[in-house]
Formats: structure tokens, sequence, C-alpha cells
């Protein structure tokens, strides 16, 4: 299982509509509107890379609103 912070900018007064939005999508485990210099923050899983690169590109960023993501995976070293 991979997991993985989506730092996200949103249009202004977006962030809560698309945290809420995105907190409905499998795979997500947690969507926070925050401040800084990322509106959301997302925690997420899948099984693999690819499949994480395919719910970030396929599911996440097409929800109304976003402007830019930045995917960090989570590593144990």
């Amino acid at each position: 299982m991979v997991q993985a912070y989506i730092l996200i900018q949103t249009e202004v007064g977006k962030a809560t509509a698309v945290a809420q939005s995105i907190a409905k999508i499998a795979g997500v485990l947690q969507a926070e509107d925050v401040t800084g210099p990322y509106d959301v923050i997302v925690r997420a899983e899948a099984e693999t890379v690819d499949d994480l690169g395919r719910l970030v590109v396929a599911q996440i960023q097409q929800v109304e609103g976003i402007t830019r993501t930045l995917t960090c995976p989570v590593v144990h070293l």
C-alpha cells in the first residue's frame, strides 16, 4: 500500500468545497482545508504508485476549483 499527502492550491474561496468533494473520493483517507501556501491537504492511499498517480490525475485534479497539486508520497526509511 502506498500513501501520500497531496497539497492543493485552490481558487479563492473554494477550499472548503474542494476538501468536501475530495473527501468523498475512494482512496482518500482525509481532506482538510488549512492556512498557508496550500489551501487543502489530503492524505490518500492506493495499492501501487501507478494507482496513486491515477487517483491524483483522474479524480482529484478533476475537482472544480483546484489550481495546482503537489503529491508527496510517504516513505519508510
